[in-house]
């Protein structure tokens, strides 16, 4: 007897074969560090600025933004992605912070993991589906503002050298591309900004005023907080706010991601990786966070990273910089971290769903959904009340448009005995509720057929309505017959008919 047998490949080749793409290829490892780099430099006074925001140390955000980065490297879902400590979670925790104290922080960014693996494991990264074009294309537009607007402080009551530098770091940015792409833009910009400053003793706004740099590595250990059902309750609520928060922001920049490199991403796994990332940030005293927009756009967009060895990265130099390089970081300008986000602020920006052309051939519903999304998410500054409110109003101009599509025709028959009425269209709660009002009870023949065949029940409101019909013509003595329905309509219509308050 013969057996069939394949090839088998060397232990070098299969060896080979597991190689990441950044170990088999030097240019992908080079673009991969250097975007790590220029990540973790952009990541230190955001770290600081939300700790402010959170009412904590400097070093916990630092701590955070260390921790979220290198545990999502390796338990997130999307590839390149960059979640360290952000806005969003601090305006949600730092309530908690001022009324309780730093230990029911920790345990609220424990138990918000927590959340988020639950949340996660559930399913809830499925509801992406229901996002739609407008909300995210605003999403994208807003979150380009946001960053805009967060460097504006920057550049008020500043010395008059703040300008020239923003503006020669941004002339870096768009010429040096096209000499070599070899070493990321920001990166020779950030580094050329601090030589001049440092060598020409020029004073401006450094990273260092905006707080210190920690000075040794973050130890793990549990919050400091009475085990209790009470602590549970106080701390369960704002633990909830931040897993949806987190959850929303971190999905979102997911899908933009996946749009901006072509490839899917596994947005279960992001956010069970998300909750992950937040327990370990929490037990390392850390005040969480989840995936930061503004970063990712640096490391994916500018720098043109695609592995998860630049999010790796990008959170161990944050803290090889903050322990071993404190004193040289502390020196470099906010003026060249500046330059850096309204570069990215702009690349951002969807700037073809603005223009004249677009604009006019849009539906209107459609562009009011992306306003009110920008509106919303720049008036709040939260991109997740954005999204929802934008979504929301994405469905109510989805069922206004789709509701005028419902119709009635009528055709009596040649005896004068039967009036057919037929219904197109979708039948659904904003639809249905003018089909009532559709038809002549008083001056139709004792006869009535209602033909549902080019039409579809979806809801209990339908049945609802198509009884209220049958029940003004029952009180006239008159008979109505439903034809033409569909199987599912026909199960739905069978099941609920007669048991629903009719309309009298």
């Amino acid at each position: 007897m013969s057996s069939l047998t394949t090839p088998s490949l060397s232990p070098a080749a299969r060896l080979r074969g597991l190689k990441p793409d950044w170990l088999a290829d030097p240019r992908v490892w080079r673009t991969e560090v250097l975007a790590g780099l220029v990540v973790a430099l952009a990541l230190i006074p955001e770290a600081i600025s939300f700790s402010v925001i959170a009412g904590v140390d400097p070093a916990l955000g630092l701590f955070a933004s260390f921790t979220m980065a290198v545990t999502i490297a390796v338990v997130g879902g999307r590839r390149a992605m960059i979640s360290a400590a952000t806005g969003a979670v601090a305006l949600v925790i730092a309530p908690l912070n001022r009324e309780h104290g730093l230990g029911h922080l920790v345990a609220a960014v424990i138990l918000a993991g927590l959340f988020q693996v639950v949340l996660g494991a559930l399913g809830v990264a499925q509801l992406m589906r229901f996002i739609p074009r407008s909300v995210m294309v605003g999403f994208v537009n807003s979150l380009a503002v946001l960053i805009f607007m967060a460097q504006v402080p920057e550049m008020r009551d500043v010395p008059w050298a703040v300008y020239p530098l923003i503006a020669g770091g941004l002339a870096l940015m768009v010429l040096f591309p096209r000499i070599t792409t070899v070493v990321p833009a920001p990166l020779v910009s950030i580094v050329i900004l601090t030589a001049i400053t440092v060598g020409a003793a020029i004073a401006v706004p450094t990273v260092g005023d905006k707080g210190a740099l920690p000075s040794s590595l973050p130890v793990p250990g549990l919050p400091d907080v009475p085990f209790t059902l009470d602590t549970l309750t106080t701390i369960a609520p704002y633990a909830f706010a931040m897993a949806l928060v987190g959850l929303m922001e971190s999905l979102m920049t997911a899908k933009l991601v996946d749009d901006i490199t072509d490839t899917p991403s596994n947005k279960t796994r992001e956010s069970v990786g998300q909750g992950i990332a937040n327990i370990v940030t929490g037990l390392f005293g850390g005040m969480g966070g989840c995936a930061m927009i503004g970063q990712t756009m640096i490391n994916v967009k500018v720098s043109g990273a695609r592995t998860r060895l630049s999010t790796f990265l990008a959170g161990a130099f944050l803290m090889v910089l903050c322990v071993a390089f404190g004193p040289i970081v502390s020196d470099i300008p906010m003026a060249a971290l500046v330059a850096v986000m309204v570069m990215v602020s702009f690349a951002t920006f969807d700037w073809h769903s603005v223009a004249p052309g677009t604009l006019r051939r849009m539906p209107a519903g459609e562009i009011a959904v992306m306003a009110i999304t920008v509106v919303c998410v720049v008036a709040t500054h939260n991109l997740a009340i954005g999204v929802v409110v934008g979504s929301v109003t994405a469905m109510v101009v989805f069922a206004r448009r789709v509701a005028r599509f419902a119709d009635v025709t009528s055709v009596t028959g040649p005896d004068g005995a039967t009036v057919v009425h037929r219904v197109t269209g979708e039948l659904f709660f904003a639809s249905s509720n003018d089909l009532v009002g559709r038809f002549d009870y008083a001056n139709d023949p004792d006869h009535v057929v209602i033909d549902l065949s080019a039409a579809h029940i979806w809801d209990a409101s339908s049945v609802a309505a198509l009884d209220a019909i049958g029940a003004k013509y029952a009180r006239r003595g008159k008979t109505v017959e439903i034809t033409g329905l569909n199987d599912p309509s026909a199960r739905l219509h069978g099941r609920l008919t007669g048991e629903l308050a009719a309309e009298h």
